[in-house]
């Protein structure tokens, strides 16, 4: 990793070299974050070599990445997935212009596809047999879904109230499955636990440092695919914390590269039944634990584990949190995907309720231009889905036109009702 140029505590503040840790500070126990040489960057990394390389995944990146040359990546294409334009969403909310970038595209279908195959390379870097995670249900299947492709073995620790689609993932891919009767908090604990006790690679959000880096290749697509004019407000949904902490990383490395030479404003949006990380925005900055209950799953976290990074992200953009309710998610997911033809799960739904809050808040300005990560393809939680949509026509095989025609008015009525 010559480019890395060593970790710095996030809560201590601590420098460490490179050989000095492992995951966590030395002296604290908090989180880590890479440093790198961006001087070394910037020799080796231009605009020109990068708009010449063909390759259309996380590893164009590789630059920027804290992984050694010789390292062999995964198989599967994770990453460079598809921003639209959303003009409808933009023309309602007087917008200048709406993007959403549909991380439901990855392999596994969610943005945890990232961090899991980066981790998956330093494990392997690490001599690691076996790898773990605690997980909600997406990060899990991501590592499951990538161990398999490489041929490594994974142990997942998962609540198990997550829905079932996502517990199915990680079976089908050969993972070895802990269904904890607990919170996703308690599952995280419990594979901490396991990992330190049987020698395992440990994956988890926040306390492996390399998370974030895997994360923050979103922020990095987002300005390539966009010409390097980035959004005045990027909006993301926040569970841990470390996804809109990986998207503050990469545009900072990006202006430290000199690619670009201004940044958005972070938003995180939680469920109100969630907020940890926007209490803390809002407050003293200070996250307090509590107890979380929300439908969407991917980010109901009552012990944000990249909490610190995660507010400081969000408070040096010049941004703000919004907390959106549980029926604001669960009605954004169809109204996200009649307007966009993206099917989200609540986790990036999310996301939207969040930005139709905001702007009726007056907290985003008429003209803006508006960027939505999309984590996670509704197919992970379908039953969630159902609970917006109306019962479909029923009728039997012999039914007259006349009488399927009187119940599609009917239907019709009720969806402009709704």
């Amino acid at each position: 990793m010559n480019n890395v140029a060593g970790f710095n505590c996030v809560d201590c503040g601590r420098e460490h070299r490179v050989d000095e840790i492992e995951y966590v500070c030395c002296s604290c126990g908090g989180n880590l974050d890479v440093v790198y040489d961006y001087d070394l960057i910037r020799a080796t990394l231009t605009k020109t070599s990068l708009a010449a390389d063909r390759t259309q995944t996380m590893w164009r990146y590789r630059a920027l990445l804290p992984v050694n040359s010789s390292s062999e990546t995964p198989p599967l294409t994770v990453g460079w997935t598809p921003i639209y334009e959303c003009q409808p969403i933009a023309r309602r909310l007087g917008l200048e212009q709406v993007w959403i970038k549909d991380d439901g595209r990855n392999p596994t279908g969610s943005f945890k596809d990232r961090p899991s195959a980066l981790a998956i390379v330093k494990a392997r870097e690490a001599g690691a047999r076996i790898i773990t995670t605690a997980s909600s249900g997406n990060a899990g299947s991501a590592l499951a879904g990538i161990c398999a492709s490489v041929g490594m073995e994974s142990v997942i620790f998962v609540p198990a109230s997550a829905p079932p689609a996502k517990i199915a993932q990680l079976q089908v891919y050969g993972a070895r499955v802990v269904l904890v009767e607990g919170s996703y908090d308690q599952a995280y604990d419990l594979c901490l636990d396991a990992s330190q006790r049987f020698g395992w690679y440990q994956r988890n959000t926040g306390y492996n440092p390399f998370t974030r880096e895997g994360k923050k290749t979103a922020a990095l697509e987002i300005a390539e695919q966009l010409d390097w004019a980035v959004p005045d407000k990027v909006i993301v949904s926040i569970g841990d914390g470390n996804i809109i902490s990986g998207l503050w990383k990469g545009f900072n490395d990006l202006r430290s590269i000199g690619f670009i030479d201004k940044l958005p404003q972070m938003i995180g949006v939680q469920s109100q039944n969630a907020s940890a990380v926007v209490d803390a925005v809002a407050g003293n900055r200070i996250v307090q634990d509590r107890a979380a209950h929300t439908i969407a799953d991917s980010i109901n976290v009552g012990k944000p584990r990249d909490a610190t990074m995660a507010v400081r992200a969000i408070r040096e953009s010049g941004a703000a949190g919004v907390k959106v309710s549980d029926e604001e998610i669960i009605q954004a997911i169809p109204r996200l995907a009649r307007e966009t033809g993206v099917f989200a799960e609540p986790a990036a739904a999310a996301a939207y309720a969040g930005l139709i809050k905001e702007v009726e808040n007056g907290a985003i300005n008429a003209g803006e231009r508006v960027l939505l990560m999309l984590t996670g393809n509704g197919l992970k939680d379908v039953e969630a889905a159902m609970r917006a949509t109306e019962e479909p026509i029923r009728v039997g095989p012999q039914v007259e036109m006349a009488e399927i025609e009187l119940r599609l008015k009917d239907a019709r009525r009720h969806i402009e009702i709704v």
